[in-house]
């Protein structure tokens, strides 16, 4: 059980306010930032995730009606409800907005012949930024996925339920998203970064401890608003699948960086670019693992940054907003920074020596007042626990 963080008290005081009763128990889930290793996951490729502190939490109580009802706990302390829905009639379609999130998941439990038709009554509260690329919904999934699955007293692997929570976001909620965000967000452990190779579902926690290197990682919210719901991400994936048809692979992790030139010429030009950009994105997470191993987390940097150049250029997924955070904390004398998340909006991450933080985060600031845009949510990022019990 882990020790019970501020979302999981708020959720708990809110469902005894709304339900009258005790909750029978509270679950968490974090947010993450992704090291390096992006639109990998979707092609079989390598990924290096950590967890957040920030959490999302479900109070969760059993009903016996069949019924499933789910509160929100908005910043304001106020609460919104999604419709009350019958477990037994959720399919595709038939919930939209937030609401489609939790229901996916019990749709998706339900499909696997995991006992949730009882219904339950969920209260959820958190601190992961929204829109941030930050994982805030891939949390609140997994948080709700543990919290079902408690309630019907299923013990489920980790590895599993991740492959659930994407069938719940792919197939009911209709966000194409590969398996980072989950896995990162049930299997993170604190002080470390999780080394995962979606194809073998093999994973290694690798040490990541930034603040004993006299580091930090600088996340930058830019605020500019992003969805995988809408058609470039999709757009991309569907590019990555085609590429593999015609170079006869299963997947894009099969196309070896030493033989990428040659590949590159029995391409259409329009899809070179995005499988330059898979192929050495895998390289650069698999050199960056043997830099961590070796304890050399300061030299990550240029591995760091060669992936923002990469997806700005190759796989066209940055925005101004990113590419200015970017800039910005590099000019100020950070080891490398790049975009994090799906793109086209949400966070940047740089890392930073501790001497540099003050100056990189006044740059970052002025750097987006200079050009007139909305106010970057700064904070540094501390490799934390995955999901668990808060109580």
């Amino acid at each position: 059980m882990t020790q019970a963080s501020a979302p999981a008290e708020k959720a708990a005081e809110a469902f005894q306010r709304l339900h009258g009763r005790t909750p029978e128990g509270v679950w968490s889930a974090p947010g993450r930032v992704n090291l390096i290793g992006e639109h990998t996951d979707y092609n079989d490729g390598y990924v290096l995730p950590f967890a957040l502190p920030h959490r999302i939490a479900v109070a969760a109580s059993s009903r016996a009606d069949g019924v499933l009802t789910v509160s929100t706990l908005g910043d304001d302390g106020g609460v919104q409800d999604a419709d009350p829905a019958v477990v037994a009639d959720l399919v595709p379609g038939t919930v939209k907005g937030w609401a489609a999130y939790p229901s996916g998941v019990a749709w998706a439990l339900r499909e696997q012949g995991i006992d949730v038709g009882g219904g339950a009554d969920l209260v959820l509260a958190g601190d992961v930024p929204a829109g941030a690329g930050l994982s805030s919904s891939h949390a609140l999934e997994c948080a709700v996925a543990l919290a079902l699955l408690g309630l019907a007293g299923v013990d489920a692997e980790r590895p599993d339920i991740a492959r659930w929570v994407q069938h719940s976001e792919n197939d009911f909620v209709g966000a194409p998203t590969g398996i980072l965000d989950q896995t990162a967000s049930l299997c993170c452990v604190e002080a470390h970064a999780l080394f995962y190779d979606v194809r073998s579902g093999k994973s290694e926690q690798i040490p990541f401890d930034a603040a004993a290197s006299g580091l930090e990682v600088l996340v930058v919210d830019t605020r500019a608003s992003h969805s995988h719901v809408d058609g470039g991400y999709g757009a991309r994936r569907a590019g990555c699948e085609r590429a593999a048809d015609i170079l006869g692979v299963s997947a894009l992790r099969d196309v070896d960086i030493a033989e990428l030139d040659d590949t590159l010429v029995r391409l259409p030009e329009e899809l070179r670019p995005l499988v330059r950009h898979v192929v050495t994105e895998n390289d650069r997470v698999l050199r960056t693992v043997e830099l961590l191993r070796a304890g050399r987390l300061a030299d990550i940097g240029p591995l760091v940054s060669a992936s923002h150049a990469s997806l700005r250029d190759d796989y066209r997924v940055s925005c101004l907003e990113l590419d200015v955070a970017v800039d910005s904390a590099m000019a100020a004398g950070a080891l490398g920074a790049r975009m994090i998340g799906g793109g086209f909006g949400g966070s940047a991450i740089a890392l930073v020596p501790v001497e540099r933080s003050d100056e990189v985060e006044r740059r970052v600031l002025a750097g987006f007042a200079s050009r007139s845009l909305a106010r970057p949510r700064l904070f540094t990022a501390v490799p934390s626990a995955g999901a668990g019990r808060d109580r």
